[in-house]
């Protein structure tokens, strides 16, 4: 196995230094330990990679990917979703608490470990839960789940039964330091439904999730930031009421941060004609208008992240009638796919890019990534931004296939990931 590679030519996409240029990069040992604009000896190296046309970056961070393990292998697998996340360029990953059992005590995540260390993927990183069972009423022991390794906690889309209840949480995380993960979604609002309350879900005849439903659960939450001053991450907003929202509470100085799904930033309601049940997302896709907000968003770094917010699912899950089919889309293969499609519609630049799914993602974890600084370990991923390829169902690592990108036509992806 080669210990040290050196890395030629290449485009240096560095987030943390908010560097874009051309130049060598050496490894070894498992971590950065030669940059610069000259050749290092190339007799210092056991490989050396002709880095022309490539680009270099941080890891990906994906900040929310469910992985089935535990409690859902039929649907994948800790070890087939952290080798395809990693394949993907992914080097690191969040796991949200809503495993089966879920992630409230340190036992069980000392057995995620365990199994994420065994599958050798991508890393994993726990969110542990809010409450107890994620039931929303009693607060969960975070302080041990901060000493078994959590880098935050999280009701995943599990609602909190009351005010009092989150406030106290928040309370309760800001006296540890911990950052509380918030989907936004008020369930009374929300209702069970299953697509954007709009035109496509009426003339569907689906039941309907407004973006109010978003919008008063993050200002309740936002208003209960003032109240503490505790970290609160905004995960997977959907509408443009959300990024007003957002845009209010980061220009008070409040100590708040968002990210968006990829699929967000491509789909709408509108892909829900026909009952296509592989655009079934929650929260729902919602409009054009909520959409070019959130994309406006991302560019201006008003949100930090992009995540693949990964579900895997088998065949059965996406054929029932549309309001019967588990939502989720298999999101580890399209995430850095999705983001250079963005850079090839002019939405953001390359070292944009990679801030949005390296730095920003590991800020949110609290996480020292982001940066190719000497010294750094070397959790890299080298992409080809030129090549043509076709995502195929065929070729996808991940257990499940439910995506609606099946079929398209994608321009760049990883061609080498290290991860230490």
């Amino acid at each position: 196995m080669t210990t040290s590679v050196l890395i030629k030519n290449v485009r240096l996409l560095d987030p943390a230094a908010s560097s874009d240029e051309t130049g060598y990069l050496g490894i070894r040992a498992g971590r950065i330990d030669y940059r610069g604009s000259e050749a290092a000896p190339d007799s210092a190296y056991g490989e050396i990679i002709d880095g022309d046309g490539l680009w270099l970056m941080p890891g990906i961070v994906d900040l929310c990917a469910r992985l089935r393990e535990p409690g859902a292998t039929h649907k994948g697998t800790m070890r087939s979703e952290t080798n395809a996340a990693l394949a993907a360029g992914i080097t690191a990953l969040c796991l949200p608490p809503d495993t089966n059992p879920v992630i409230d005590n340190a036992a069980i995540v000392n057995r995620v470990n365990r199994i994420a260390k065994a599958a050798a993927g991508a890393y994993v990183h726990m969110l542990g839960a809010l409450t107890k069972g994620l039931a929303g009423e009693a607060l969960a022991e975070i302080s041990a789940l901060k000493a078994a390794g959590c880098a935050g906690v999280s009701n995943a889309l599990a609602p909190v039964a009351n005010p009092l209840i989150a406030r106290r949480a928040l309370e309760y995380a800001a006296s540890l330091g911990m950052t509380v993960h918030v989907v936004s979604l008020d369930a009374a609002l929300a209702n069970g439904g299953c697509a954007h309350e709009g035109a496509v879900a009426t003339r569907l005849g689906l039941p309907s999730i407004p973006i109010a439903a978003e919008a008063m659960a993050m200002r309740q939450w936002i208003s209960l930031v003032e109240d503490t001053g505790a970290r609160v991450h905004f995960g997977r907003l959907t509408s443009a009421r959300s990024v007003e929202l957002l845009t209010s509470a980061l220009n008070r100085g409040l100590p708040v941060t968002a990210d968006v799904a990829a699929h967000q930033l491509f789909l709408t309601d509108a892909d829900l004609e026909g009952f296509n049940a592989m655009a079934h997302v929650i929260p729902p896709l919602r409009t054009s208008t909520d959409r070019d907000a959130l994309r406006a968003a991302v560019r201006q770094g008003m949100i930090e992240s992009i995540c693949s917010d990964h579900q895997p699912h088998e065949a059965d899950a996406k054929i029932n009638p549309f309001a019967l089919t588990e939502p989720g889309i298999s999101g580890l293969e399209t995430l850095l796919p999705l983001s250079l499609r963005l850079i090839e519609e002019g939405l953001l630049t390359p070292l944009q890019m990679a801030a949005r799914l390296s730095l920003g993602p590991a800020r949110a974890l609290g996480l020292d990534h982001g940066s190719l600084a000497l010294g750094q370990n070397a959790d890299l991923v080298l992409i080809d931004p030129q090549t043509n390829w076709v995502l195929s169902s065929k070729e996808m690592l991940s257990v499940g296939h439910n995506t609606p990108f099946i079929g398209d036509t994608f321009h760049g992806r990883a061609v080498r990931v290290w991860r230490t």
